[in-house]
């Protein structure tokens, strides 16, 4: 899944078709707001905007405080899949700020739910939420900039999130964002990752669809190796 994070934002559909061609599956979109991370970049009107660029399913990564009151925004902007982080939603049980009555509104306004959990957020802040999650996002950087080093001490909290997914077999996607290159994707990948997002990897390539078809043929091999 590319991230338009690092694309050309003066070009950003030529951008998108370009990692299109080269076989991206999803497209991911990180909404920032300059509260919840230093730093600011889409809306709901890029969303649509790019929507008008390609076929592929879009992502909107919700970097922000009270994602809830974004949510039917960006699913009318046509996101196929909404992710809030676990440490933007407040309150615990019937809530409607908990994280699951976060996700519940996700899977109302149309969307699939997915739930991003911070470095510093350990994998147990998740596994209440797993049923209710169609995706579970691990982030393998801080979130607010691309561009980063992974960090390779969030592996463990990958692995531990595979093995209940898998031990409850549940259908949720396990993605990791952050620093995925040709270098630690397999890194991901071995640790139970199933979706990758990269942003510096595809768009600062000189030809970011060889860049897809790399990264998608580095992961296949491992995914397919049956080391994950």
């Amino acid at each position: 899944m590319p991230s338009v994070l690092a694309a050309d934002f003066s070009s950003l559909g030529r951008s998108v078709r370009k990692a299109e061609k080269g076989g991206a599956d999803w497209i991911s979109v990180d909404v920032m707001d300059g509260h919840f991370v230093p730093n600011l970049s889409f809306g709901p009107g890029h969303v649509e905007a790019l929507t008008q660029a390609t076929g592929l399913p879009i992502d909107a990564h919700l970097m922000v405080s009270a994602p809830w009151n974004f949510i039917e925004a960006f699913a009318q902007a046509g996101a196929g899949m909404i992710v809030v982080h676990w440490e933007a939603c407040r309150g615990a049980g019937t809530s409607s700020t908990s994280p699951g009555a976060v996700l519940k509104k996700i899977r109302r306004s149309g969307a699939k739910a997915g739930l991003a959990l911070r470095p510093k957020t350990g994998a147990g802040k998740a596994l209440p939420y797993l049923a209710q999650a169609d995706l579970i996002l691990v982030m393998t950087v801080e979130p607010g900039f691309g561009g980063q080093a992974f960090m390779r001490d969030m592996l463990p909290k990958v692995k531990r999130l595979r093995q209940e997914i898998s031990k409850r077999r549940l259908p949720v996607w396990l993605q990791v964002d952050g620093g995925i290159d040709r270098r630690t994707a397999p890194l991901a990948v071995e640790s139970g990752a199933d979706a990758l997002v990269a942003g510096s990897a595809v768009f600062g390539a000189r030809d970011p669809a060889a860049a897809v078809r790399d990264l998608k043929r580095i992961a296949n091999a491992k995914w397919q190796s049956g080391e994950k």
